[in-house]
């Protein structure tokens, strides 16, 4: 029995990502995220203007008259949704929670898959894979899914994308549109992060999607402030009103967010930037219009 209030939850993230997919985001995904080749599908008469490559010479020296092969497009997809559940995501200084907002993520890009009937599954992790829910179609699991992103408690703390894309490449053999959604603390080091992407990569569609909140660029001048780790625990007292302390908070989280950019630029991945103040919608309509135009 699913409490009042997780239901109420489940029930208005399907509510509002449902009508997002429906006005805004079907047609988009459907033209940037093609299926896995071209199947035959049928023989019929040639046509003026027909490519002359796709004359079946079996059937036309059969019949004494020139036929064509017709091919679609193999549609089906498999779509990989890996959602960071690590305690740093409990965080935001405004508007909603990254769990949160990875959460109506998750939604949104679930139902755009099934009304493209793709399949879809989940991998949620902290510093270790926390769930795995194989791709399937349906309404019912992507609710399922949904449910699992809001009620899930880690048992992990901290953050650890390698094991999580280890475990993706493990479970799931056929090639995937994968979207990875993480605020990308990422515990390891960075050349096996750097690593495991690549070779995510080298199988897959990987889009990261990050997950972003204005105090983690900068900070305000409140005087002294408490700050807490929420994945090591680790406490310490800043001087916000200084303004070399700030400066200095400024230029380390420039340089955080510069590194992460070039790692992705350096493995060839799409990436998504979301905030916790702004709605993800904008930066969703930008990635996929810049996924067609490429």
């Amino acid at each position: 029995m699913i409490p009042k209030e997780l239901f109420r939850k489940i029930r208005r993230i399907e509510i509002t990502t449902s009508r997002l997919v429906t006005d805004i985001f079907v047609g988009q995904y459907h033209s940037v995220f093609k299926g896995q080749g071209i199947e035959f599908d049928e023989v019929r008469a040639y046509q003026p203007g027909d490519d002359i490559r796709t004359i079946d010479w079996n059937v036309t020296a059969r019949t004494g008259q020139a036929h064509v092969k017709k091919f679609i497009e193999e549609r089906e997809l498999t779509v990989m949704i890996l959602v960071d559940v690590s305690w740093s995501c409990r965080f935001a200084s405004r508007g909603a929670l990254k769990s949160q907002i990875a959460a109506e993520i998750a939604a949104m890009l679930a139902f755009s898959a099934i009304r493209n009937q793709d399949k879809v599954g989940l991998i949620l992790f902290s510093d270790k894979v926390e769930k795995f829910i194989p791709p399937r179609k349906g309404t019912r699991h992507v609710l399922r899914i949904i449910r699992e992103v809001l009620c899930d408690e880690p048992q992990g703390r901290s953050t650890d994308i390698v094991s999580a894309l280890e475990y993706l490449n493990r479970v799931v053999l056929r090639k995937s549109v994968v979207f990875l959604i993480s605020d990308f603390f990422h515990s390891g080091s960075p050349e096996g992060l750097k690593k495991a992407l690549a070779m995510a990569r080298r199988r897959h569609d990987v889009i990261a999607v990050t997950l972003n909140d204005p105090r983690e660029r900068e900070l305000p001048s409140l005087g002294l402030i408490r700050l807490r780790d929420a994945e090591t625990g680790v406490t310490r007292v800043v001087d916000s009103s200084d303004a070399a302390t700030r400066e200095q908070y400024r230029r380390y989280n420039a340089s955080r967010l510069r590194k992460r950019d070039r790692l992705f630029q350096g493995v060839g991945m799409d990436h998504v930037d979301v905030r916790t103040d702004t709605p993800f919608v904008e930066a969703f309509i930008r990635f996929f219009a810049k996924r067609r135009r490429r």
